[in-house]
């Protein structure tokens, strides 16, 4: 039986314990001799940045509305098919109008994997969704392509908390948040108060779309909508950094500061709605973080 106390691990039977420490760094020193023998792994490269044409839309197809003329929907396919953006955000629509669009889409991107989504505005009166004239919720919608085979993503929706009480519509927001890409939103802003719009646009940006990236992993943030506020408006309400472009009225983009913003266009809706549409270049770092 060992007398050795409990704890004490000055030596032990057989070899010392120095003997012990002199064979653990002959084995160490062989294999970093052996590593460095070793022909070097090439590091991935990271991949190209990727530049996507967002087109933002304001419809006008609620059938309600003085602005309605029942040509918006064949306009913005028109569009689609001539511009084939990779994000197509909708503002003023009615339920039915994603898929039709979301079909035109895909056909202009070769069949490629879309991703639609929609949310309805709510209806205080009811409790229940505003209506388009034809009976089909109204709200506004996303389409995008997912930049690879078996790309994950999450759609995201929901009300403003701050809403003009004296306008019975609440105002929505949506974003498709792809797995590593991009976290693609857009919104529609009150129109009847400019407070309130302006307190809408500070907690979207400033509230919702960062509480998404802790959910779903980092992704950049990219904003589009008819946010009914000028230039300067939106200014007040953009956290530092990013960045912003603009129709020269009421409709914007919004991107998190890792995207580069290249330039913009306003594109002519022949009259079909009271919106041009705004057409803007994005190139977004191909690294996945």
């Amino acid at each position: 039986m060992s007398t050795d106390p409990p704890g004490n691990t000055s030596h032990r039977r057989g070899r010392p314990l120095g003997t012990h420490r002199v064979i653990r760094r002959a084995l160490a020193v062989a294999c970093l001799v052996a590593v460095a023998g070793l022909p070097a792994r090439p590091v991935p490269a990271s991949p190209a940045p990727t530049t996507l044409i967002v087109a933002q839309m304001n419809l006008c197809n609620s059938g309600r509305a003085g602005c309605y003329t029942g040509r918006s929907l064949a306009r913005a396919a028109e569009l689609v098919r001539a511009e084939r953006p990779d994000l197509v955000t909708l503002n003023e629509i009615c339920q039915d109008d994603v898929p039709s669009l979301a079909a035109v889409f895909a056909r202009a991107h070769g069949g490629a994997e879309v991703v639609s989504a929609f949310q309805s505005a709510g209806d205080r009166p009811s409790g229940a969704d505003t209506l388009c004239r034809n009976g089909q919720a109204y709200g506004i919608g996303l389409l995008t392509r997912l930049p690879w085979a078996g790309s994950r993503y999450a759609v995201h929706s929901g009300i403003h908390r701050t809403q003009d009480l004296a306008d019975p519509e609440e105002r929505p927001w949506l974003c498709v948040h792809v797995d590593g890409a991009l976290n693609a939103c857009t919104t529609h802003l009150a129109a009847t108060s400019h407070a309130v719009a302006l307190a809408q646009c500070g907690d979207l940006l400033d509230e919702i779309l960062p509480a998404i990236g802790p959910r779903t992993g980092y992704a950049r943030t990219v904003l589009s909508g008819d946010l009914n506020l000028r230039v300067d408006d939106v200014g007040s309400c953009v956290p530092p950094g990013h960045h912003r472009v603009g129709d020269g009225a009421v409709q914007h983009l919004v991107t998190s500061a890792d995207v580069t913003l290249c330039c913009a266009r306003s594109v002519g809706m022949g009259g079909a709605t009271d919106h041009p549409a705004l057409l803007a270049t994005l190139v977004v770092d191909g690294a996945r973080r």
